[in-house]
């Protein structure tokens, strides 16, 4: 086994990058590291093989991603496994990720014509004698960078939707868990070996700049904010637009009238899944007076049951180890503040691990309530009502996804959080939902995936009219007289000159 200084730590080594398990430090394989000219002509490549693609039409595109859907499921505990030793994910959560990612291929390949497929729209009478036309062309080039945490249903979630639209995809995978990236990459050569339609770039931060800077006619991204802001700069040097789903804190509000086993079922999945390595993760809880004290005490009833550990255990390493600096700083600012940790604490954090951590009475200014922890702990704070929560709810920049629990007024509040996704009585529904559109407003970014969204986002809308005859009201001609413009404020006048 190639020898690291810290387990996980990606490491560069005549030529490749080596990936291991941030639990044992096994070698779960290594992928050629590429310069910025090889980028640049691994996106030429895909620029060819994207017009091949493209050409195959929306029946041509459906079977074959179909195909590539089918191999996944056959081969899921292979892919789960990888996933596995490469970000020390338990076997569990990983087959869950690739189920999910399975869906999402499914639904992109079975709607991309509905959505994206040419259409009649109907014209407005001041320009009846004019069909329009609109259908939503494909890019060319996406380029796709991917994060650690989920590094099968996060991207994928952008490449299905890319491809099945019509383009070429070069996915950068993270140099955390590059191996699984190219396994996918891999696995999809198999039902489409005719061109190179879907390929990765492999290396650290410099090669994801080369990506943005390559000529791609798209970016989608995942990852923290401040990464964020660098892709968009980067691509903004040529006009590249960027799709971003970035960093995320979102918050659960538990109201009187909420079931309460329920509510702390889902805290506890929605905070500690993944060891907390979840960007739509529950980070803050604002439970209401009248429930407090239950919920709290229910919560930590179900987090101390949970077991740590390399294999079989409910939660594994932190995959990323500079992450464990992070969570440690905030549970030690958190409780140097005056809040309490009602379970695990500063000794929580035994690397490669963290053990679950419930805060109480946490400042707001705290760190641990407003920055991303990203690890498997979880503050839950006393408000008065359902008001006092929405807003403590919003006060951050992020806005992500969020969670009500509750009965009469769940869906009311909601509907006030201020993300891009909310769910109801349960927690990060929303991910596996194929036919809903996934992103963030502020801080979390800007775009979708999945869903009919998440499917224009990788066209773009070409628009066309057609004369079908000749114009009663001529307007855009030098031709028109003052007969004609006499008939038109009449026109005008009529149609629109009512209040109502």
């Amino acid at each position: 086994m190639t020898a690291v200084q810290v387990p996980g730590t990606p490491v560069i080594s005549d030529g490749r990058l080596v990936s291991t398990s941030p639990a044992t430090g096994e070698e779960a394989g290594s992928v050629p590291v590429a310069t910025a000219g090889e980028v640049d002509r691994a996106v030429a490549r895909a620029r060819t093989a994207g017009q091949w693609w493209a050409g195959l039409g929306f029946t041509g595109r459906r079977t074959r991603l179909l195909r590539w859907r089918a191999l996944l499921a056959r081969r899921i505990e292979e892919l789960a496994e990888l996933i596995h030793v490469e970000s020390g994910k338990p076997v569990g959560d990983a087959i869950i990720e690739v189920l999910t990612a399975i869906e999402h291929i499914d639904w992109a390949a079975r709607n991309a014509r509905r959505v994206l497929g040419p259409r009649r729209v109907r014209s407005r009478l001041i320009l009846a004698e004019f069909s329009g036309h609109l259908e939503y062309q494909p890019h060319g080039v996406v380029g796709v960078i991917g994060p650690w945490n989920y590094p099968v249903f996060t991207p994928i979630g952008s490449a299905a939707y890319a491809l099945a639209a019509g383009n070429a995809v070069v996915l950068k995978p993270s140099e955390y868990t590059p191996v699984a990236g190219q396994w996918l990459v891999d696995t999809f050569a198999e039902v489409v070996p005719e061109q190179q339609v879907f390929t990765a770039v492999h290396g650290l931060g410099d090669v994801g700049a080369a990506l943005c800077r390559s000529g791609v006619d798209k970016v989608a991204f995942t990852g923290s904010t401040a990464t964020a802001r660098r892709v968009m700069a980067a691509c903004a040097e040529s006009l590249t637009p960027v799709l971003l789903e970035a960093g995320g804190k979102d918050a659960m509000i538990v109201d009187a009238d909420a079931d309460l086993d329920a509510a702390a079922e889902a805290c506890v999945w929605g905070a500690l899944t993944n060891a907390g390595q979840t960007c739509i993760g529950i980070e803050r809880v604002y439970a209401v007076a009248p429930v407090y004290d239950a919920f709290v005490g229910k919560v930590v009833e179900r987090a101390e049951r949970l077991t740590v550990g390399a294999d079989g255990a409910d939660l594994g390493p932190i995959t990323m180890p500079s992450q464990l600096d992070v969570i440690r700083r905030h549970i030690d600012e958190a409780v140097a503040a005056g809040g309490r940790a009602v379970l695990g604490g500063p000794a929580a954090v035994q690397p490669p691990y963290v053990h679950p951590t419930v805060l109480v009475d946490v400042p707001e200014s705290a760190s641990a309530i407003r920055e991303e922890t990203f690890g498997p702990t979880v503050t839950i704070t006393r408000v008065a009502d359902a008001d006092e929560a929405v807003r403590r709810a919003n006060a951050l920049p992020y806005g992500l996804g969020g969670s009500v629990f509750g009965r009469r007024d769940a869906l009311a509040i909601a509907r006030r959080l201020r993300s891009g996704m909310a769910s109801v009585n349960s927690a990060l529904a929303f991910a596996g939902m194929s036919t809903l559109p996934f992103g963030g407003v502020g801080d979390s970014g800007f775009g979708r995936i999945h869903g009919e969204d998440g499917l224009r986002e990788f066209g773009r809308a070409k628009a066309v009219t057609r004369r079908r005859a000749r114009s009663l009201l001529p307007a855009m001609t030098f031709e028109r007289t003052p007969t004609d413009v006499a008939r038109i404020v009449k026109v005008t006048k009529a149609l629109y000159g009512r209040r109502r």
